[in-house]
């Protein structure tokens, strides 16, 4: 991929190059929730390991299906 856009929006940097930055960071600060900025607002902790935990079971469901799907 990187190969065929060397200047192109996904290309692959060397971790080096990364380092050798002026204030190298891999942080994805766009990718951020506006909602989770408030620390005061974020649900309990027991509702967050639930929410993942359904979103785990889900996904393994999803896989099983595909994995059934196929034999």
């Amino acid at each position: 991929m990187g190969e065929d856009t060397p200047d192109g929006r996904w290309r692959a940097y060397a971790r080096e190059d990364l380092l050798q930055r002026d204030k190298a960071s891999l942080d994805l600060f766009w990718l951020r929730d506006a909602s989770m900025t408030d620390l005061d607002s974020l649900p309990a902790p027991e509702v967050l390991v639930e929410e993942i935990l359904d979103n785990l079971r889900s996904a393994l469901a999803s896989f099983e299906a595909v994995s059934a799907s196929d034999q």
